[in-house]
């Protein structure tokens, strides 16, 4: 059971965990503890009465006026994360764009643990999916959202960008403890500045039609190292739930055309499909380079010059140009063929 509760706390911190430190352990908690649907807290609006201390100094507990509580990092404790300095832009809206780190074929992060909350963005049916869209990509999915109704956070994080973006119109992008950045666009009003820490449920702007947009609607995105991926693998909106509290992400998320995939056993025979079929993409290309690369060796060929010799006269004999036998052998019109030497022709 102690061991149970340490690894819980060693990985709960939620930080991002490469397929090497994986464990079986952490494995095994996916399937018995991380898979568990999370639903949206209800008790972060209500005003708090009370922080205590724990016996952790990175822990607290705070009181609710309605009775409840709730167990919360210290907030010195998470700002002190480099995962809130590296690659942090308040406008560029991939700022690792610049410095892009090979994402892994699959990862594992924790979203939300006994000290992580998390809301809803909108419990409702979701109007127009992540993907292609109109010949463009679509890097999230669209949520209505009457203009004026409030917009929760997601999660706990820090408010990267707080500003008008081109098509996003009114622009809230958050950034989580995990790497994840939560983005909520086409707002009529932003509540937040870039800066500022929120925890789930922090109301971070109103519902609008700002920027390229048709009609009052939330555009909600979830990106992992500025890489977009369909939330619905996070969110079941229908429903409001968190789909899990531990998510396995497979570099194909971010592929555009894929979207969510409801059964976990399709899901993995999906990632088993496209590792073999990438191993056997691979195999082929290596195999038609070395065939390639034979058939050329094959049809090399080489004349060795004798007296009399010109360069017109073996372009000639070889069906080929004088242009072609200069290009193959690195010389010019005017150079000086020597008796014995080879001259390649093919």
């Amino acid at each position: 059971m102690k061991k149970v509760l340490f690894l819980i706390w060693a990985l709960g911190i939620g930080l991002p965990l490469s397929a090497q430190e994986e464990t079986r352990e952490a494995d095994s908690l996916r399937h018995a503890f991380g898979r568990e649907e999370v639903k949206p807290v209800t008790h972060l609006s209500t005003p708090h009465a009370d922080t205590l201390d724990t016996g952790n100094p990175a822990v607290k507990v705070v009181l609710y006026t309605n009775g409840t509580y709730r167990y919360v990092r210290d907030l010195s404790q998470v700002q002190a994360d480099s995962v809130f300095t590296e690659c942090w832009d308040t406008r560029a809206v991939n700022p690792y764009r610049s410095t892009p780190d090979p994402i892994p074929a699959q990862f594992s992060i924790w979203v939300v643990d006994t000290l992580d909350s998390y809301v809803c963005p909108n419990q409702t049916h979701v109007r127009s999916q992540f993907g292609y869209r109109h010949g463009r990509r679509h890097q999230g999915v669209d949520l209505p959202y009457p203009t004026g109704t409030p917009v929760p956070a997601a999660f706990d994080g820090k408010v990267r960008i707080s500003d008008y973006v081109g098509g996003y119109g009114n622009l809230v992008v958050i950034r989580h403890a995990n790497g994840l950045e939560t983005f909520y666009g086409h707002l009529s009003k932003r509540n937040v500045q870039s800066g500022d820490w929120v925890s789930a449920g922090d109301i971070i702007g109103l519902g609008g039609s700002t920027g390229r947009s048709t009609g009052p609607h939330l555009h909600f995105e979830t990106r992992y190292k500025g890489a977009a991926f369909d939330p619905t693998w996070l969110i079941d909106f229908e429903t409001g739930a968190l789909r899990h509290r531990l998510l396995k992400i497979r570099s194909w998320y971010f592929n555009p055309n894929q979207r969510y995939v409801q059964n976990v056993d399709d899901e993995d025979e999906i990632f088993r499909t496209d590792e073999e079929d990438r191993i056997a993409a691979e195999e082929a290309a290596r195999k038609e380079a070395a065939a390639r690369a034979a058939a050329e060796a094959a049809a090399i060929r080489y004349h060795t010059i004798r007296s009399g010799d010109t360069l017109s006269g073996i372009a000639k004999k070889y069906h080929t140009t004088v242009r072609r036998l200069c290009q193959l052998n690195g010389i010019s019109e005017k150079t000086v063929l020597r008796v014995g030497k080879r001259l390649r022709v093919r």
